[in-house]
């Protein structure tokens, strides 16, 4: 029970969300790590709240295992307790559910849901985004947790074997970047216009659902500040589209905002999550306009 009147929100709206991990628990089952992926879960589900301008207040887990190993168990849910206390949320429940007919040995699966408030008055909608505002990308710290069986397609036919390979065992397994702190901080100050979380779909279809009718989102993907993981994935014949398409590319975050507000909404960012600009409003019939292309190597 979350008691929202302590809160004092005048016009107060909750917002949902759940989601899940995907593949990204098998590369956790193969490197039998457990600790981080709780994390991932919560980020999954508080970054989708913040889009709207919501504070996350509460969240539950659903965790579906073949046999129930507490030494797992609790380094799961050691993960989305550090989840919760990043986001400032409650872990106020949840359910394990042991089904050995519904999944095989050692397999798991485990769900999010998460619920925040915002007040009415306050609330993100693409209303705000006006011509000429910025697109501004946040940093990721890697992967996040998309594009796994895509991944996981590559370590199979390149017979890659993570144990031994130190570089993919950090960077496969790095948490998801939680955003809650530094948005709500811009979305108290209104700062923001409006923002994507770029998970699945990648940096053109996420942005492209917050645009209203009439105007468009130019993106340059010359000024994309890409990451090593990233680069490692394009080596394995994957065409651009794909990868734009499937993974963040090193965007975890985007924001639109007033050109004024661009300096001071920088000094909210530690430096390795700095803002940077990749885009604009102008008018148009197309949601979105995508120019250049991703550098690689750079």
């Amino acid at each position: 029970v979350f008691d929202i009147k302590k809160l004092n929100i005048k016009n107060p709206l909750l917002v949902s969300s759940t989601d899940g991990v995907g593949t990204k628990l098998e590369i956790a089952s193969q490197l039998k790590k457990f600790n981080t992926i709780g994390i991932d879960l919560v980020a999954m589900c508080v970054n989708d709240l913040i889009v709207q301008g919501a504070k996350p207040l509460i969240f539950l887990d659903y965790i579906s295992i073949n046999k129930i190993n507490i030494k797992k168990l609790k380094l799961i849910i050691k993960g989305i307790l550090k989840g919760c206390k990043i986001s400032g949320c409650e872990l106020v429940g949840g359910e394990t559910a042991e089904m050995p007919g519904t999944y095989s040995e050692e397999k798991f699966d485990i769900a999010g849901f998460a619920v925040g408030i915002v007040d009415k008055n306050k609330i993100l909608n693409n209303k705000k985004i006006k011509n000429n505002d910025l697109i501004i990308a946040i940093p990721s710290n890697g992967l996040h947790s998309n594009g796994f069986s895509l991944v996981r397609h590559i370590i199979k036919n390149k017979k890659i074997d993570l144990l031994r390979n130190p570089y993919l065992k950090k960077e496969l397994l790095k948490p998801t970047k939680i955003y809650v702190k530094e948005i709500l901080n811009l979305t108290n100050k209104k700062l923001i216009n409006g923002c994507a979380n770029i998970t699945g779909g990648g940096i053109v279809d996420n942005i492209k659902r917050i645009i209203p009718e009439g105007l468009s989102a130019d993106i340059n993907l010359n000024n994309v500040k890409t990451k090593s993981i990233f680069k490692w994935l394009k080596k394995n014949k994957i065409s651009d589209e794909e990868m734009i398409k499937t993974f963040n590319c090193g965007v975890g975050f985007s924001l639109v905002v007033k050109p004024k507000n661009f300096i001071r909404i920088k000094k909210f960012f530690s430096k390795d999550y700095k803002p940077y600009v990749i885009g604009k409003i102008s008018p148009g019939t197309k949601k979105i306009k995508i120019n250049g292309k991703i550098n690689w190597q750079k």
